[in-house]
């Protein structure tokens, strides 16, 4: 018997999915390896070059320079504002004490007044025993209501007064919170500077450091050496203007001696190499400053510090010019306006020198292209080359 071919529908074969899976757990293996290794390859954000540092480093502490400024002048605007406002509450106080004697004038007035019953002027003449007596009172009474009148008046200017002073009083006071907020906010930007500072210098390495300091040897040297040249010039400038002055003395002493030698011998005083008054008045002025400089070379800079166990740079230049009897304001911005202006070429021992553009620091010049100053945060009061910064200019405060 033939065998019946089988009428079942064959089975279709069904793809697995078993290599896709694999495949897709391979690649995602792949791309998690690559991921990893190129986290791993990745390289570490490079730290800057130590010359970068460095400007870095300056840049903050002049930053930081300028937010002590800041700080200075909030500082004396404070001061001077709340010496405004004692004295006007002091003054509100006065006022009110005066209002208080007034009102007890107007006070007994009124009381005599109601003693007196405020009788009527008529039914007064015709009840005194003397007429006569009743018109003598009467001119004392006008008198009396002038008084009461006067006293009056003077309740009401009082009063106007203390209202006017208590205004200002008023206003005054919120100046004054005005600039402690701003001694605030300038005391916060000077400590988050140095903060930022101190940071990048702290992450260092020994060799870092090492390079660093080799960094600032050059440039205290190449500062130096400008010094010297500035010192070199201003030393030849002096000895030519010496010789020029002794050589027009000679001539002068070569035509006054041709006479018969008969004159009064009396002089004029106008000898051409004797100097002005002015610059000899300015040099014993110039002499006490660097003394007082010279004694605190060594003491800490500390930033908003007038001495005198530490000092700022502006405070270091206040406190040698007060020993002059000389009183500079507090802040570099404002020293810079004293005085009169003068070419680095021209400068004199005692002369201000002002550095950078925004003027955020300042030394006393001492001769030979060199200052004392008060230089930055971790550093002491110490002579430095004028070269050292950016000069912005120089005065002369007296």
């Amino acid at each position: 018997m033939p065998v019946l071919a089988s009428h079942r529908k064959p089975r279709t074969k069904v793809r697995t999915t078993t290599p896709a899976v694999g495949l897709t757990t391979a690649a995602l293996a792949s791309v998690t390896l690559l991921s990893t290794q190129s986290a791993t390859a990745a390289p570490a954000e490079p730290k800057p070059a130590i010359e970068e540092v460095r400007k870095k480093v300056d840049a903050l502490y002049r930053q930081a320079g300028t937010a002590t400024q800041e700080y200075n002048r909030a500082k004396a605007a404070s001061a001077s504002q709340q010496t405004k406002v004692d004295t006007l509450l002091s003054d509100v106080a006065k006022r009110a004490e005066k209002i208080n004697e007034a009102r007890r004038a107007l006070g007994s007035y009124a009381a005599a007044q109601y003693r007196d019953g405020g009788i009527a002027p008529a039914a007064t003449f015709f009840l005194a025993e003397n007429p006569q007596g009743y018109f003598d009172q009467s001119r004392l009474m006008d008198r009396a209501t002038e008084r009461q009148q006067k006293a009056v008046d003077e309740v009401r200017a009082q009063q106007a007064s203390a209202a006017k002073k208590r205004a200002e009083a008023v206003k005054s006071l919120e100046t004054l919170t005005e600039t402690q907020a701003t001694l605030a906010s300038s005391k916060k930007d000077v400590q988050t500077k140095l903060t930022e500072a101190r940071g990048l210098l702290s992450r260092l390495t020994a060799e870092e450091k090492a390079r660093l300091a080799e960094l600032e040897r050059r440039q205290e040297a190449e500062a130096n050496e400008k010094a010297a040249q500035l010192a070199a010039r201003q030393a030849a400038e002096a000895k030519e203007k010496a010789e020029a002055e002794e050589k027009a003395r000679e001539e002068a002493a070569k035509g006054s001696g041709g006479g018969s030698g008969t004159g009064s011998g009396s002089g004029t005083g106008t000898d051409p190499g004797s100097g002005t008054g002015t610059d000899s008045g300015y040099a014993a002025k110039a002499e006490k400053v660097l003394a007082f400089a010279r004694a605190q070379i060594g003491k800490p800079y500390v930033w908003g510090a007038s001495g005198p166990s530490s000092y700022d740079c502006s405070g270091l230049t206040q406190a040698a010019w007060r020993e002059a009897g000389v009183t500079l304001p507090r802040t570099t911005w404002d020293q810079v306006e004293v005085g009169t202006r003068v070419a680095t070429s021209d400068l004199k021992p005692g002369d201000l020198v002002f550095f950078y553009d925004d003027i955020s620091h300042v030394g006393i010049y001492k001769g030979d292209g060199m200052m004392i100053h008060a230089p930055k945060p971790g550093a002491n009061v110490r002579e430095e080359s004028i070269y050292s910064m950016p000069i912005y200019g120089s005065v002369r405060p007296a």
